[in-house]
């Protein structure tokens, strides 16, 4: 079984650039702008939930105005939590670039796994920016919260094709496409 940067076990279905090259082509730079799209939403989301505090604050005495000091670590928990941990597996910015995020180990992607990779992420961009140069020496284009977490960002179209590839091969019953689990 392959091993990741810090010596631990990996799945050994993963692809790898040079045997899907599909699978990774342009994903840093849809990160990038998926990084951006979010941002947006993001900033809109947080605006929209501050005037929506601010109103109940007026109707409630005050009282709601100590909402503020969770406002902004709660719309982005909410965020990833409703996005990451669905189904998709992408936040929109993710979806409209045509990206998902897969675990590179035996873990499923459950609700702990899509919070912990963006405070990784955060908790790493924050000790360095340097960090973000990670994926330009990583055979698999991770960034060090990818690695640290156990991910892996792909293109979702190609993805798709090669999970239900897999699911062919070992015979599991989300394998047809017309089965709702298929995209779980």
């Amino acid at each position: 079984m392959p091993k990741d940067a810090f010596g631990r076990t990996m799945r050994d279905d993963l692809p790898t650039p040079t045997n899907s090259p599909e699978l990774f082509e342009g994903v840093l730079m849809r990160r990038v702008i998926a990084f951006f799209i979010d941002g947006v939403i993001l900033t809109v989301a947080i605006a929209v939930s501050a005037v929506v505090l601010g109103i109940l604050g007026i109707l409630t005495l005050g009282i709601a105005w100590l909402g503020y000091f969770i406002l902004v670590p709660g719309v982005l928990f909410a965020y990833y939590v409703v996005t990451l941990g669905s189904s998709a597996r992408a936040t929109i910015g993710m979806q409209v670039m045509d990206i998902v995020l897969t675990p590179t180990r035996s873990a499923p992607l459950d609700g702990g796994l899509a919070v912990l990779h963006p405070i990784a992420g955060w908790i790493a961009q924050a000790f360095s920016p340097l960090v973000l140069f990670v994926p330009l020496f990583t055979q698999r284009r991770q960034m060090l919260h990818d690695l640290v977490v156990g991910t892996l960002m792909v293109r979702r179209s190609p993805m798709e094709r090669f999970w239900k590839q897999e699911a062919e091969h070992y015979g599991e019953a989300w394998a047809d496409p017309q089965n709702p689990r298929w995209r779980d």
